[in-house]
């Protein structure tokens, strides 16, 4: 999941917790706001520490040889 997806979940969780005011038979829309919200923020986490370093990593690599370029003048 994404930083994206992470953030979508977190939003659709807060209108279901704060903005909606409705009832479904059996189901609390709530709860169901809330665990939006906790995966959102799981997501977020694990995107940053799973995903994070693997961003930073670089391979470098060194010539096989240093070689010495001069500028020849002739005269």
């Amino acid at each position: 999941m994404g930083i994206g997806a992470s953030i979508f979940l977190i939003v659709l969780g807060a209108i279901f917790t704060f903005a909606l005011d409705f009832e479904v038979a059996g189901i609390d829309i709530d709860v169901i706001g809330w665990i939006f919200m906790i995966g959102g923020a799981l997501g977020l986490l694990f995107t940053a520490f799973i995903w994070g370093p693997r961003n930073r990593a670089r391979i470098v690599s060194e010539p096989a040889e240093y070689r010495r370029v001069e500028e020849r003048t002739e005269i």
